[in-house]
């Protein structure tokens, strides 16, 4: 029998460092059902591959599948040919012992099926960048050809993600027309960018890493109390913003201007009577 460690066979990223996962102490078992959900999400591998909720967790290393039939399909870069292509994911599983997985619970086996998300932040489109090769960008011109060969990013490389009612996603170019899976003569199929609506073709089903997700939550969350924050009031510079005509010119009514003339006199009487009492001290001790 062969002693030898079984490899595994999990898709890592250069640069990617390994998390240890956390013994579980003796005590646990006996904590309530919250506090076991809570230390099970914090175990959870960060590099599981995830769907995202909102179009702001489309970030870092992304797979993108269409529910193509027969066989699913994602969307692959061939570095040696420098071109993008549809790669059928059921030809990974040709083996009869094991069940072929639904679409949901696929994942990435190869590098040439990722992509690479950013975003500037603040801004609600990304740049998907091919994982290999020299990571060139996908981008779609006027006429709806995509291609992934630009090395710098501009206004045909972004792409503003929507995410759907029932989880999928579409990708929305610049000129407002929408990535999609195009069938041409001979059955072959190959990636458009210029669908006017969002129909079986322009479904996509999007898988991120959970650590991204996980911050993108933090983000928004962060984003989120900073505007519950209280907030100082300037009374003055509030009047002459929304009590104020002309430069600043502060409007009050004629009791109003009787009460600050009053004000001013007392005072000027209680200035005047503790320079009187400051005075005579002085002349005490001299």
């Amino acid at each position: 029998m062969s002693t030898d460690k079984v490899r595994s066979t999990k898709l890592r990223f250069k640069g990617e460092k390994t998390k240890k996962k956390r013994k579980r102490e003796d005590g646990d078992e006996a904590s309530g059902s919250s506090r076991r959900r809570k230390r099970d999400e914090d175990e959870k591998d960060p590099e599981t591959w995830v769907l995202p909720e909102n179009p702001n967790e489309i970030r870092g290393p992304t797979f993108i599948v269409h529910p193509s039939d027969p066989s699913p399909i994602c969307v692959n870069f061939d570095s040696t040919r420098n071109r993008i292509v549809l790669h059928s994911l059921d030809k990974d599983w040709k083996t009869e012992d094991s069940e072929t997985p639904s679409i949901l619970d696929r994942t990435p086996t190869e590098v040439s099926q990722v992509w690479v998300t950013t975003r500037v932040a603040g801004s609600p489109t990304v740049n998907l960048r091919t994982g290999t090769g020299e990571g060139k960008f996908l981008s779609c011109d006027a006429h709806g050809l995509v291609s992934a060969d630009r090395e710098a990013r501009g206004p045909q490389e972004e792409w503003t993600p929507v995410i759907l009612p029932d989880g999928m996603a579409a990708f929305m170019n610049v000129y407002e027309k929408y990535l999609s899976v195009d069938e041409v003569a001979g059955g072959t199929l190959q990636l458009r960018g210029d669908s006017e609506e969002v129909g079986f073709g322009e479904r996509f089903w999007v898988k991120v890493q959970s650590k991204y997700k996980t911050e993108a939550t933090e983000e928004e969350k962060k984003k989120t109390d900073g505007l519950h924050d209280a907030t100082k009031i300037d009374e003055t510079s509030t009047n002459h913003i929304y009590q104020a005509w002309g430069a600043g010119r502060s409007v009050t009514s004629v009791e109003d201007k009787k009460e600050l003339k009053k004000a001013r006199k007392e005072g000027r009487l209680a200035e005047a009577m503790l320079d009187r009492r400051a005075k005579l001290k002085s002349d005490r001790f001299c």
